[in-house]
């Protein structure tokens, strides 16, 4: 299987696990309160969007990934999302290190 399927398999799980939070004012709400460990946003998000939840991110010290469709991404949680927050570090670690292997 390839990491691509992999991060997105894991998103998903993610999901159903409760250790996500979806959409622009919750991700940055979740940020505010650092219980956001990673952010997913959505390559094709509207420049305005991508903006506001980097700087939040970079503000918060977390790590921001951005190499997924909205497609992908809504496909992965069952959802229609551009922007995800990963609330659980060892998901966030893990979904970080099938990044670095490849997507």
């Amino acid at each position: 299987m390839q990491n691509r399927t992999k991060a997105l398999n894991l998103l998903g799980l993610c999901e159903r696990a409760g250790k996500l939070v979806s959409g622009v004012d919750i991700v940055l709400a979740s940020l505010k309160s650092q219980k956001v460990k990673v952010v997913i946003l959505a390559n094709d998000s509207h420049a305005d969007t991508c903006e506001k939840v980097t700087r939040a991110a970079k503000q918060n010290d977390v790590t921001v990934i951005d190499d997924f469709s909205s497609d992908e991404i809504s496909h992965a949680v069952g959802k229609n999302r551009k922007v995800l927050g990963i609330t659980d570090t060892g998901f966030g670690k893990a979904l970080i290190q099938k990044i670095h292997k490849g997507v």
